[in-house]
């Protein structure tokens, strides 16, 4: 058995290195459903166990101007949730400084202000060099129509039934607006 020299190792490690970036650019996600994220309470929650609803994807804070989004978020969840519609929230602090709390507060802010009843993710960030791989899939893979990066908080994208995001709100879109609830429902009867 030949041993290997110093020049001919690299070559080996290239070759190695090449096949993983490969392997690794062929795992793109198609969907929502190929994340996995820890809930407020670190519990993994992998979001293919919304498959079949019609989902709202939000950025919250809670220290923010639109902030008050958490009441019409919660009302058009209890509204819609029997129909199989779902909200999903991800705090980031990504925008001011406005959501400066640890999960446990955030968790206990979201139910003792807003009374939310709908899931809420751990923190994340939705943009920049520590972008969770949700957000670099929600801003710059999902929806080519859809895409660019999130301006701040409040951020809504809609997903079908199928894990496809088909729509997305900026933050001054308020969920209960007439444009939301009618797109919600259109998905809802599809």
């Amino acid at each position: 058995m030949k041993k290997l020299g110093q020049a001919e190792f690299p070559g080996y490690f290239l070759a190695g290195a090449l096949v993983l970036m490969t392997a690794a650019a062929s795992f793109a996600a198609s969907t929502i459903y190929d994340f996995t994220l820890p809930l407020l309470d670190g519990k993994a929650a992998p979001l293919a166990d919304y498959k079949g609803k019609v989902v709202l994807v939000v950025n919250v804070a809670s220290r923010c101007g639109f902030t008050p989004q958490y009441s019409a978020l919660e009302s058009i969840y209890e509204k819609y949730k029997d129909q199989g519609f779902l909200i999903i929230g991800f705090p980031a602090n990504n925008f001011g400084g406005q959501e400066p709390g640890t999960n446990e507060e955030i968790k206990t802010f979201c139910q003792t202000k807003y009374s939310v009843t709908f899931p809420v993710y751990g923190k994340v960030s939705v943009k920049g060099d520590d972008q969770t791989p949700l957000y670099t899939y929600l801003t710059r893979e999902a929806n080519p129509a859809l895409a660019g990066d999130i301006k701040w908080n409040f951020t809504k994208f809609l997903v079908d039934r199928s894990g496809k995001v088909v729509q997305r709100f900026e933050p001054l879109v308020k969920p209960d607006s007439p444009e939301v609830i009618a797109a919600i429902e259109k998905l809802l009867k599809q």
